[in-house]
């Protein structure tokens, strides 16, 4: 059973395919702009271009256009493929790659949100979220998890510069990590996460 990981919801543009779950092959690539010109070329890159027949794709919260972008060449390739096209939570595999390094630990995900907001959610040890996640200003981020101690994420040594203490790993979602996300985080449900309320709200 092949499984292709899709990863576009943060300045990472990241693939991976599985078999079972033994990595056959995978690209991560730190963007910043242009997931949809480069996305499809990199899964056409891999063995029999990627085919597969179950589809994980990221969800957010993270970059409203990338993650469009992700869900959207998902959804195409589940079609073409005939394959099961699932989600999965941006800051669930963030922790999950971190759990190589911090696998012991309580980890907060700290990633960088719109506004100069901080999209945050506390894991615990075996990758399972202790809370919701939530979008808050860095200062309220730094009051509301004083308690914590490990932070990763793309913002992480952010977060501990202001906060003035803790250990943080400054990393990317990977797709690599899919295998080490608990299963039951995955989402059926084909919608993206927001990290926050729409700027723009429909007229009454």
């Amino acid at each position: 059973m092949r499984k292709l990981v899709i990863e576009t919801a943060s300045e990472a543009c990241s693939i991976a395919l599985f078999d079972g779950d033994k990595l056959v092959a995978a690209d991560h690539r730190v963007l910043g702009r242009g997931h949809a010109e480069r996305l499809i070329p990199m899964v056409g890159a891999l063995p029999d271009r990627g085919k597969a027949d179950e589809i994980y794709v990221s969800l957010g919260p993270g970059s409203f256009t990338g993650t469009r972008i992700g869900l959207a060449a998902a959804r195409a390739l589940g079609v073409a493929w005939s394959a099961r096209v699932e989600g999965f939570p941006t800051l669930a595999i963030v922790a999950a790659a971190a759990r190589e390094k911090h696998e012991e630990n309580d980890l907060l995900v700290v990633m960088a949100g719109g506004h100069g907001e901080f999209f945050v959610q506390p894991f615990d040890a075996t990758g399972l979220p202790r809370a919701d996640h939530a979008s808050l200003k860095p200062e309220a981020a730094v009051e509301r998890f004083a308690d914590e101690q490990v932070f990763v994420g793309n913002r992480a040594e952010a977060f501990v510069d202001l906060r003035g203490s803790g250990q943080a790993l400054e990393i990317l979602p990977d797709a690599r990590a899919f295998p080490v996300m608990p299963a039951e985080l995955h989402i059926a449900k084909l919608a993206p996460i927001y990290g926050r309320p729409p700027d723009a709200k429909a007229p009454v």
